[in-house]
């Protein structure tokens, strides 16, 4: 399973049931940040968001080493 994680944030359950239409959830990264790229639940990359024609895609800026990606695994 390929994820691109864009950011994260932590609520409460009360404030997810009044989430609606139009609602904002505010992220732990700032406009501009690379964003994650993870295998399995495991960080293998970072990139960026980009726009092809109506669709949104992501351009790896960065791989991990594979002595990085081995520390993911053993976490």
């Amino acid at each position: 399973e390929i994820t691109v994680v864009l950011g994260r944030t932590r609520m409460k359950i009360k404030d997810v049931l009044k989430l609606g239409k139009g609602s904002v959830i505010t992220l732990d990264r700032q406009v501009g940040e690379r964003v994650d790229l993870m295998a399995n639940n495991k960080l293998i990359a970072k990139g960026e968001v980009v726009v092809i024609g109506e669709n949104f895609g992501f351009r790896i800026t960065e791989i991990l080493s594979p002595e990085d990606r081995l520390k993911e695994l053993e976490i």
